[in-house]
């Protein structure tokens, strides 16, 4: 700033012009080059987290866990999987007991942040998709350090989905803990866990649960999911499969994002957000809404709760999904949702459903209850939600809104957007979206929720995780990718240079500082505060300013003065007077203000600098001048000591000044201008000498006393015109690789003048070297690269300078191949730390500087190098695995031949025993773990924690015990340290061994009693084990036998050890505990004379009382032996016995379960068939009016003479019309019911005439029904009105149930009719595939336990041929059969198949024709159930089937009718009765004998026994129930939801009639809900649907077989049980049939609650819909019926009862009135010709 080219005292920068608006830049996608990532393994990486206190990210991916800083360095990395796992099994996962566990890979599905409280360190969550998706909790700090993980998980511990395709997210919540005593400073903290549905593994984990974090006390555990903690019930876990996007929380609320199926209205894939308290545990609280973002967007991918407009707002990344799936499709958009519009909505639909019924003030449904349970929505107080925010036990719930909030898309694209995350600059919101081809885009969100696009970033070329994260300072996003984290800046001001790069770029993040002049974000520059002191970016009408002219600009800051700027403009000049700062400064900045137009701003940067030293002074552009007395430059004209010199621009000025230069001898003076030069100043030898620039006339003289360099005038010889030839004093290295590479380093003198001398005249070992200018010092020094020499050689090195004779070195040099051997060690820990020793041959070979090692890409730091061996140490890995190791020797590579370094992973120490000490050690510390044989130099190191100083009385003495020798050994702090000169690294064990707080030592042997070794004392076991000590007698061990805490009992040897010590005798007693040492004094044995002799009497008295003793052992031993050995053989036989019938279990289990995978893949796609044998209505009427009777009314004629056939018509009318007065019908009726002859089914009877009669008027019938309900009700309401309807006891009930039929229909034809039929068809088909017993109808695949055969049938499928007539042309036709099949059952088998699209009741029987085996041309063989080859038994007749006549697979046979020669003509015959044969005292058998022969001989009954023996147990045969009600379930499904689904609009006849029932509760006050959905039940479910659920043969054409009907009898059961409003419980003595579908009735409960609840909550006032639905039956089904013939038989009752009837309707005054009584008369003199009153 002082140079003469820079004016030193006032610098300015130009104003800028007002330039136009910067032009909007293309909408390109740029690859930003300050853009950082690291690669890493795991993919496809799942999920990223960042912990803001510490600003580290954790990332999760397949297999593996990162820990990364801020700048994307890996600190840690920890292996997760693959391991051994199947999704079908629990854990732990043992091989033998999953065949399906494989080693499966782990997928990473929660990455949670765990916070600590007060003390307690936080943690780091982490749920794999392992082991039925457990979770563990590891450090912050280190995550190789595990905290929390269970190796035998319970049931409740399973917390994420285990399939790695299925979402799970979580959010971590805080709440009071009220239930375990903490009061109200304890704290609870829970884990909220949203999952999809997994069809493997356990089926029954609700989509949200509560799970326990902390605290966890035995005998809670962590994450498991407990009763008292919440989770969101629902009724069908796989119609509810929610996929989770985010989990958030908000204002103490948690909030879940997902999108399912609408399973409530349109069955569209939706997104929707649901809200639950954070303080409700029991979801009582939990509400949903549907979120609409406009154009189509209905699937979530990805959310973040930010701020919009300095408000919370939910920015939600939507797709389009493809048609009706929950496919996403590459149409997508942002949408944003302001959380106070999101949380109206949820209180919306609570206070609705709360207090309203679930509908608004229009009548429209705004709210419901969810996920298929049995609440409702109620009407309650309306300060319901006010005094019950977060729901309370009496509330409904799951809540969900029907009405969406919408939103209208901020931002679109075409491609998919996966990621969103949002950031506040300046007051505006901006929001960074991933997409899936690996873009970042930038997308400004204005305050009207529309967007803008400024930008794009390219990542990566991988779809973008919904895992997008802002670092702490908001200043770059990190983005995970597949296998990539990137950390990209938000914004790239800093890299503008001016104004209007500035504002063209269009960045919401950039402005133009215009004071400081660089492009910054809004609160980097200073005075952004003022207005247009910082230019936005986006703003368009920002513009750029300049200056012109500013006069003066030259002006010194001491002196005031007035500034005039200029713009071409305006042509106008501002004026502005600044008074310069008095304050010692370099930089002073100036500003004018300008109010043009819009208030622009200009300014203007006035630099004043000081006035410098003389020359700088006098000679700058600034009028500044030099006082040399004072040493001072002022812009003042005199000075203070009268002296001056002035500024060049006024006079000519002249300094003196002489300073060194840089250059070695060289002065200069500035003026005037004069340099001085010394030659002899660092000139040492020729070269350097005349290297020296000739002006300064530097030469080399040989003269005496020795050479020197000097001024050519000084040399007092002829200069040398040559140098001496160069001398090398010195070579480093002495050698290097044959591939050369290495610097080789020549230090001498007279090595040339400059570099260009030495180019070319190098060589070493006769091997041309090329020098290196760097490193080229004139004469003294040149270095050379060694080239390759392809062979070994030695030789000296030669420097050649131009025509002299080279210089020799006295060091040869040697080209060396090093070689590399072998290694010791070959593995280590991943850590590192390690030191290798690598051998080998000429190893130092050039410098140790041209040395690297590396293993693998990892470089190993070098320790010791010599010729045969290399040392290293290395470094750590983020794998484990083999490395090569590889040696470089300059660019020389090496490898080790044939050997890798092997990483293993680090150490785990699991446990160190013992857990404590005394203080004077040598306890022997056994640590255990796993790949402890990994480090090479293991060093234990034992942490020590003081105590208080203790007094120990030892020996009557008082010894102080300081703290420091009282030392308690912790286990929890145990460490394992491999220890290197340069490296340290530990390895934890995380023990929790409890130590006591205070320790004696060991010691305070007080006494011992010499005799019988047992030294005492106290606290001896406190820190000690009896295998641990030892005790000494002598020079002999006594042999430690107890240890207690006050004694140690050793057993001494035989005879008297000796002394180890010279001075005594006696041996002496030492005990050895570690390095403790006790002597407890002498010990001397005593004398065996002492002993006195035993008396001879004792000793034989002795010996016979043994010997007797003896004796008696061995009778009982030899007797014990015999029965052992009998029991032995016993055992072993009943051993053989239940391993016989394991293996028949096993065999049979077996082969269930094989028959049961089979079965869907068959059934799926066999059961199928062309058509619905519907029946036409007049059979539908007569099957259902008159169930069971073979000649209905339907199908009679009016059997009359022809001379009484049109009076007794004409008395029929007459009768047709009195029915047709409601007065006589229900006089009538209530008549007939009165009379004790009138049985239940003369009423049944009776009810179906009245139907047929008055069909064609329906809505007078339905009058009449509803008049005789009313009656009926008003009888039951005074009894018990809950057995109302219950069976049909009256006339108006069997009315009922043919009202019913008629108006269901059409309903069945439409709707019903094809799952009834199918449903049918699944069972026949189900059945005939097992073998079944024609005899006792017992079958192989059933659902009643009672029709099952309990069985093992050997049986075989098989296929004949059967040929078909088809006109003249016969056409085989493949049919399947089993071998056990009789043949009347082979020919039903035929006929289904060849009439497979006929109904039944146009087929043949199977009775009228014949099966014939045929085989060749003459081969015919009749084939039958019963004839003289049938296999006889005692009184057991066999019925045939295909295996007695061993007819083959793929046998061709012919069905053909049945017929008889007589006489020469052919007479068709029926088949004999079968049971003809029970009349000759045989009895018949197809399977199984219905019971056994009583009566066995006595030598069959052990072969009786042994086969009972190897018969299984009938009970393993249950599991045939489970096989077919697996097959059939999707069929018992379809029919169920046909009947109750509410998706479609129920019968009208059906809310016609429930809306009946409810007034009549209404009217009679009946306010029990239970009551009313008994009534609703009796008169639908088990008045009509139960009826055509067992006999499907009253719709369909088809036949019900014995076995078809046991099946449908259990399914309608089920249907009764899920109607009925008991609570369903089983046990294990409940029926087989109620545990099969013990499990699906709860769900078929809540479809019929829903139904009911549909039905009463729809819109009221069906009457006229009705009667106009009534009206069109009675004429569309009237012609079908057979009026006349129900009159006549009418009549018949008429006539039994014709007094009673009479007498009833002359006691009515309005019958008198009507004259009844006669018209009734009338009508029997025309039909019987009665002689009357008349």
């Amino acid at each position: 700033m002082l140079a003469s080219s820079a004016p030193p005292s006032l610098l300015f920068l130009p104003l800028l012009l007002l330039l136009p608006p910067p032009s909007l830049p293309a909408d390109v996608v740029t690859s930003d080059p300050s853009v950082r990532w690291v690669e890493i393994e795991g993919a496809p990486l799942a999920h990223l987290l960042l912990d803001w206190d510490s600003g580290v990210l954790y990332v999760g991916g397949v297999d593996h866990l990162y820990q990364l800083t801020s700048d994307l360095e890996v600190v840690s990395h920890v292996r997760t999987g693959p391991h051994l796992d199947s999704p079908d099994c629990l854990p732990p996962i043992v091989a033998q007991d999953c065949p399906s566990a494989t080693q499966t890979h782990n997928h990473n599905k929660l990455l949670l942040l765990e916070a600590g409280q007060g003390a307690e360190s936080g943690s780091l969550i982490i749920c794999g998709s392992l082991y039925q998706g457990i979770c563990d909790k590891r450090s912050l700090s280190n995550i190789s350090q595990l905290i929390y993980q269970t190796s035998n998980p319970v049931d409740t511990q399973y917390v994420a989905a285990n399939d790695p395709r299925v979402s799970t997210v979580a959010v971590v919540i805080t709440t009071e803990n009220k239930q375990e005593g903490g009061g109200a400073g304890g704290i609870l903290r829970l884990m909220l866990v949203g999952r999809g549905y997994t069809s493997k593994g356990p089926g029954d984990i609700p989509p949200i649960t509560t799970r326990r974090l902390y605290p966890v006390v035995p005998p809670r555990r962590a994450f498991s999911q407990e009763e008292e903690l919440g989770k969101l019930v629902v009724g069908s876990y796989s119609e509810y499969n929610n996929h989770f996007v985010k989990a958030i929380t908000h204002d103490k609320h948690a909030y879940f994002l997902f999108s399912r199926r609408d399973m409530w209205h349109k069955k569209e894939y939706r997104t929707y957000a649901s809200r639950l308290c954070v303080s409700d545990r029991s979801f009582y609280s939990y509400v949903e809404v549907p979120l609409l973002c406009r154009g189509g967007y209905n699937l979530a991918q990805g959310a973040w709760l930010g701020n919009h407009s300095g408000e919370p707002a939910l920015f939600v990344v939507m797709a389009a999904g493809q048609a009706s799936t929950p496919v996403a499709t590459s149409r997508s958009a942002l949408c944003v949702y302001k959380m106070a519009d999101l949380d109206a909505m949820l209180r919306r639909a609570q206070e609705v459903c709360y207090t309203e019924g679930g509908r608004g003030s229009s009548g429209q449904e705004e709210a419901y209850i969810e996920y298929a349970v049995s609440s409702k929505c109620l009407k309650l107080p309306k300060v319901s939600l006010t005094d019950y925010p977060c729901g309370g036990e009496h509330t409904p719930n799951p809540i969900a809104s029907a009405v969406p909030l919408p939103a209208t898309p901020t931002y679109t694209s075409d491609t998919q957007l996966t990621a969103v995350t949002t950031a506040t600059e300046a007051g505006h919101t901006i929001a960074f979206l991933g997409d899936r081809t690996g873009k970042l885009h930038k997308v400004l969100v204005r305050s009207d929720s529309s967007g803008d696009r400024y930008g794009s970033v390219s990542v990566d070329a991988t779809a973008i995780s919904a895992d997008l994260l802002l670092d702490q300072e908001q200043e770059h996003v990190y983005v995970l990718t597949s296998s990539r984290l990137s950390k990209v800046p938000v914004s790239s001001c800093e890299r503008q240079t001016d104004c209007q790069s500035c504002l063209t770029i269009r960045d919401p993040y950039c402005g133009w500082c215009v004071l400081e002049g660089r492009c910054s974000r809004k609160h980097e520059c200073q005075r952004h505060t003022e207005p247009n002191h910082w230019l936005w970016s986006f703003e368009p009408t920002n513009q750029c300013v300049t200056v012109q002219s500013l006069q003066p600009a030259n002006q010194s800051r001491d002196e005031p003065t007035q500034v005039e700027t200029h713009r071409n403009t305006k042509k106008r000049i501002y004026k502005m007077k600044i008074m310069m700062m008095m304050m010692m400064m370099m930089v002073m900045m100036m500003m004018m203000m300008m109010m043009m137009m819009l208030m622009m701003m200009m300014m203007m940067l006035m630099v004043l600098l000081l006035c410098s030293r003389c020359l700088s002074c006098v000679d700058s552009v600034w009028r500044c001048n030099w006082c040399p007395l004072d040493q001072l430059c002022t812009h003042n004209h005199s000075c203070p000591n009268q002296h001056i010199i002035f500024n060049q621009r006024v006079r000519t000025a002249v300094c003196f000044a002489c300073v060194m230069s840089d250059f070695i001898g060289l002065y200069s003076c500035l003026s005037p201008p004069v340099q001085l030069y010394d030659c002899s100043a660092g000139q040492s030898d020729c070269s350097q000498c005349r290297a020296v620039p000739e002006e300064y006339g530097c030469v080399w003289c040989p003269g005496s006393p020795a050479p020197s360099c000097v001024y050519n005038q000084s040399c007092s010889s002829a200069p040398a015109d040559t140098c001496p030839p160069p001398q090398i004093t010195q070579v480093l290295p002495v050698s290097g690789p044959l591939e050369g590479g290495v610097l080789v380093t020549i230090t001498g003198s007279n090595l040339g003048m400059r570099y260009q001398d030495v180019v070319g005249g190098v060589t070493v070992a006769g091997v041309q070297c090329e020098p290196q200018p760097e490193g080229y010092q004139i004469s003294t020094r040149v270095v050379c690269e060694l080239q390759p020499s392809g062979k070994q050689r030695k030789g000296p090195v030669l420097v050649s300078v131009g025509n002299s004779l080279p210089g020799r070195s006295t060091q040869d040099f040697t080209y060396q191949d090093p070689q590399l051997l072998d290694l010791v060690p070959d593995k280590g820990p991943v850590s590192g730390g390690t030191r290798l020793t690598i051998r080998g041959r000429q190893l130092l070979t050039g410098q140790t500087t041209d040395l690297r090692a590396f293993l693998g890409r990892q470089p190993s730091l070098l320790h010791e190098v010599n010729d045969t061996q290399l040392v290293c140490q290395t470094g750590s890995s983020n794998h484990t695995g083999d490395v090569m190791i590889r040696v470089f020797f300059g660019k020389a590579e090496r490898i080790v031949p044939d050997v890798a370094f092997r990483y293993l992973d680090d150490p785990v120490i699991t446990d160190a025993t013992p857990s404590e000490s005394f203080y004077a050690g040598g306890r022997i510390v056994m640590v255990t773990g796993r790949n402890l044989d990994v480090v090479q130099q293991p060093i234990i190191a034992v942490w020590v924690e003081p105590l208080e100083v203790q007094r120990v009385k030892r020996r009557k003495r008082l010894a102080l015990l300081t703290a420091k020798q009282q030392l308690v050994f912790n286990s929890t702090m145990t460490t394992v340290r491999r220890t290197t000169n340069d490296d340290t690294t530990t390895f934890k064990y995380p023990g929790t061994v409890q130590v006591p707080e205070t320790v004696v030592p060991v010691g305070c042997i007080t006494s011992v009693t010499v005799s019988c070794g047992v030294p005492q004392g106290q606290d001896l076991t406190r820190a000690m084990t009896r295998q641990e000590v030892r005790a000494r007698l002598g020079d002999q061990e006594c042999e430690v036998k107890t240890l207690d805490n006050t004694h140690l009992y050793c057993e001494p040897p035989e005879t008297q050890p000796m002394s180890e010590d010279d001075g005594n005798e006696l041996p002496a007693l030492k005990v050895l505990m570690g390095n403790l040492e006790v002597d407890l004094g002498l010990v001397q044995y005593d004398s065996d004379s002492l002993l006195s002799p035993v008396p001879l009497a004792a000793q034989i008295g002795l010996g016979a009382g043994a010997a007797v003793i003896i004796l008696s052992v061995l009778v009982i031993i030899l007797m014990y032996r015999r029965k052992s050995k009998q029991a032995l053989r016993d055992y072993k036989k009943v051993l053989l016995q239940l391993e016989t019938l394991e293996i028949n279990v096993g065999d049979q289990c077996r082969k269930e379960f094989t028959d049961l995978m089979t079965e869907m893949m068959d059934l799926s796609s066999d059961v199928g068939g062309p058509g619905l044998p519907l029946l036409d209505y007049r059979t539908y009427a007569e099957r259902v009016f008159f169930p069971g009777q073979q000649v209905a009314p339907l199908s009679r004629q009016l059997d009359l003479p022809d001379s009484r056939r049109q009076t007794v018509e004409q008395g029929l009318q007459q009768l047709n019309n009195l029915l047709n007065n409601r007065l006589f019908l229900t006089r009538f009726i209530h008549t007939l019911e009165a009379q004790q002859g009138f049985s239940q089914r003369d009423r049944g009877y009776v009810a179906s005439l009245l139907t047929m009669a008055l069909h064609d008027k329906l809505e007078y019938f339905t009058e009449v029904m509803k008049t005789l309900l009313q009656d009926l009700v008003q009888q039951y309401v005074a009894k018990n009105p809950k057995l109302m309807l219950r069976r049909t006891e009256t006339v108006v009930e069997k009315m009922l149930t043919n009202w019913m039929s008629i108006c269901l229909y059409s309903f069945l034809k439409d709707v019903a009719g094809e799952p009834l039929y199918m449903l049918y068809r699944a069972i026949k088909y189900q059945v005939d595939k097992g073998p079944v017993d024609v005899v006792t109808g017992k079958a192989k695949r059933t659902l009643n336990d009672s029709h099952l055969l309990r069985e093992d049938i050997d049986y075989s499928s098989m296929t004949l041929t059967v040929l078909v007539k088809n006109g003249v042309e016969v056409q085989p036709c493949p049919v399947k059969v089993l071998d056990t099949d009789t043949i009347t059952q082979v020919k039903d088998k035929i006929l289904d198949q060849v009439y497979r699209g006929a109904p039944f009741s146009q087929r043949p029987s199977a009775d009228s024709l014949d099966l014939e085996w045929r085989s060749g041309q003459a081969g015919h063989l009749t084939l039958s159930d019963d004839d003289v080859t049938a296999v006889v038994q005692g009184r057991w007749k066999r019925l045939n089937t295909l295996q007695h006549y061993k007819v083959p697979d793929g046998a061709t046979v012919a069905l053909i009718p049945r017929s008889q020669m007589i006489d020469g003509n052919v007479v068709a015959i029926e088949t004999p009765m079968l049971e003809g044969e029970e009349e000759e005292g045989l009895r018949l058998w197809h399977l199984v004998k219905s019971s056994e022969d009583p009566e066995i001989p006595k030598h069959r009954k052990s072969s009786m026994r042994e086969r009972e023996r190897a018969k299984a147990i009938p009970e393993i045969y249950l599991t045939r129930l489970l096989s077919m009600k697996g097959t059939l379930q999707k069929f018992v499904d379809d029919v169920f939801v046909a009947i109750l689904s509410t998706k479609r609009p129920p019968p009208i006849a059906v809310r016609f009639f429930f809306d009946f029932l409810d007034d009549m509760a209404e009217k009679h006050g009946i306010d029990d809900p239970e009551t009313v959905h008994i009534w609703k039940t009796n008169s639908l479910p088990l008045r009509f649907w139960v009826n055509i659920l067992k006999n499907p043969q009253f719709v369909l054409d088809v036949q019900v077989t014995d076995s078809i009907d046991a099946v449908l009898s259990v399914i309608a059961q089920t249907f009764i049980d899920s109607c009925t409003t008991s609570e369903h419980k089983v046990g294990r003595d409940s029926p087989v049939n109620k545990l099969l579908y013990a499990r699906e009735i709860p769900r078929y409960k809540q479809l019929v609650e829903r139904y009911y609840s549909d039905i009463h909550s729809a819109a009221s006032g069906c009457y006229q819909e009705m009667n106009s639905t009534l009206t069109e039956l009675s004429g569309s089904f009237a012609s079908e019926m057979n009026s006349l013939v129900a009159l006549h038989e009418l009549y018949k009752y008429i006539n039994k009862y014709y007094d009673q009837i009479i007498m009833s309707l002359e006691e009515d005054s309005s019958g008198q009135k009507m004259q009844l009584a006669y018209r009734l008369q009338q009508v029997a003199a025309l039909v019987e010709n009665k002689v009357t009153d008349l």
